[in-house]
């Protein structure tokens, strides 16, 4: 079995407006030197599976069919072998 953990964030071109709302409640609290914020998700589950191969491919399909949307986010995991 595998533990996937997925960072799923929006692409660069994107505008995030989550991230924009926060920078700007930094800014009341006087935090006036965070720039750039985005906010992105992070998922953990496992993979019940012993091939490393076919837990990528599932983590993937995964990924590219439901957490993600790929025409707005990128992603990227890991995966480490749980015993």
């Amino acid at each position: 079995m595998f533990r996937a953990k997925v960072l799923i964030k929006r692409k660069p071109s994107i505008l995030d407006p989550q991230g924009k709302a926060v920078e700007i409640g930094a800014k009341h609290l006087g935090l006036t030197n965070i720039k750039n914020t985005r906010i992105g998700k992070y998922i953990e589950f496992d993979v019940e599976t012993d091939n490393r191969e076919s837990a990528e491919k599932e983590v993937n399909d995964y990924c590219n069919k439901l957490l993600a949307n790929p025409i707005m986010e990128d992603y990227e995991f890991t995966l480490e072998e749980v015993k």
